[in-house]
């Protein structure tokens, strides 16, 4: 999918993490979905059977789904993954305890900017205090939960949209701030012309309450074979 460069980095960042169940479950409510938005909209209704049985893949463990989030700021998905890598040469398990065990030095050892290094530590920090809470994510509404994860350091709001997406699988999100959706807006409803905010909102209305699924197919429509996410 076309990377984000904010400092929240890419799609490609959080949706590269490694599952801790099988990521290639459909999501409970996938084929109703596709079915609605096939339904109600005439892009969808030819978009996704385009795509076939591909799906949204859940990565579920927040830790981890957040930790490479940030290992992948304004970085290419190469850098990314070969930073990610390292970390998980010195550090295995990814616990928040082991990764503060470690230290600013091994971390900037893995190829971590002062600041990412800067930021995991946070990230650490707040789970090991348990100061987010993970365990209640999911019974708690969208918006309470970016409203959580936007406090700590180095995590944005399209990084907590992203987070909505691939750990929670929740069904309804819309990120504005991500260039490939208003990208895949433009190409597909206004023939390759500059979209606003509004303008994503408006065609978005359709969509509801399926607006990440059909993000997903926006997605695909600009990157189509890129590993499914």
């Amino acid at each position: 999918m076309p990377a984000n460069k904010d400092k929240s980095g890419s799609v490609a960042a959080i949706a590269g993490t490694s599952p801790a169940h099988d990521a290639l479950a459909v999501p409970i409510y996938w084929a109703e979905a596709k079915r609605e938005l096939m339904q109600r909209d005439r892009i969808m209704n030819k978009l996704i059977p385009q795509f076939g049985d591909l799906h949204l893949r859940g990565q579920p463990d927040p830790f981890t789904t957040l930790a490479r989030s940030i290992v992948g700021q304004q970085v290419t998905p190469k850098a990314a993954d070969l930073a990610w890598g390292k970390l998980l040469a010195v550090c295995p398990t990814l616990a928040p305890s082991q990764i503060i065990k470690l230290g600013a030095v091994q971390l900037s050892g893995c190829g971590l900017s002062k600041r990412k290094t800067e930021y995991i530590l946070d990230l650490a920090d707040h789970f090991k205090a348990k100061r987010v809470h993970a365990d209640l994510w999911s019974e708690m509404d969208d918006e309470a939960v970016i409203a959580e994860l936007i406090r700590i350091r180095g995590i944005s709001r399209w990084t907590a949209e992203m987070f909505l997406i691939f750990n929670l699988l929740r069904p309804n999100v819309l990120p504005l701030d991500d260039p490939g959706l208003i990208q895949g807006i433009s190409q597909n409803y206004f023939s390759g012309e500059p979209v606003s905010r509004s303008d994503a909102r408006e065609v978005s209305a359709n969509w509801e309450p399926w607006r990440t699924v059909a993000t997903w197919y926006l997605w695909r429509s600009l990157d189509p074979v890129a590993p499914a996410a």
